[in-house]
């Protein structure tokens, strides 16, 4: 569906988290996007499409995953072209991947900050 007018233009998604720089920092490596801003408490990246702001939040709190409500609250799914070696550099860059999985074709990672996230083969997405 091509919707002709627009109101605004989508240019930066924000994620709350505990530690902005961290989260930069993990989110530029998984992406191979530059850190665009970096100061107190807020930190963005810059890439192929919107930017990506991170927010220091104090007592910040990790969506839960699993969640019983089957809710993420909000998550990135990223196409790969190797799940394993994928998941592997994740990993090594700081994400953890909790034991309950949706099945064989996806993998669901959490960040550093606890945000999860998704893998997927790029064969998948056409």
């Amino acid at each position: 569906m091509t919707i002709s007018t627009s109101v605004a233009k989508l240019a930066m998604i924000s994620l709350d988290c505990a530690d902005a720089g961290a989260s930069a920092a993990f989110w530029s490596e998984v992406l191979g996007w530059k850190i665009g801003a970096s100061g107190e408490g807020y930190a963005m990246i810059v890439g192929d499409g919107p930017a990506v702001g991170f927010g220091t939040v104090p007592d910040y709190v990790a969506p839960a995953w699993p969640n019983e409500h089957g809710s993420k609250q909000f998550h990135f799914d990223l196409a790969v072209d190797d799940l394993d070696a994928a998941q592997t550099r994740c990993v090594e860059l700081g994400a953890t991947v909790p034991s309950e999985q949706p099945g064989e074709t996806w993998r669901v990672l959490l960040d550093p900050a606890g945000h999860p996230f998704c893998l997927t083969k790029a064969e998948n997405w056409g």
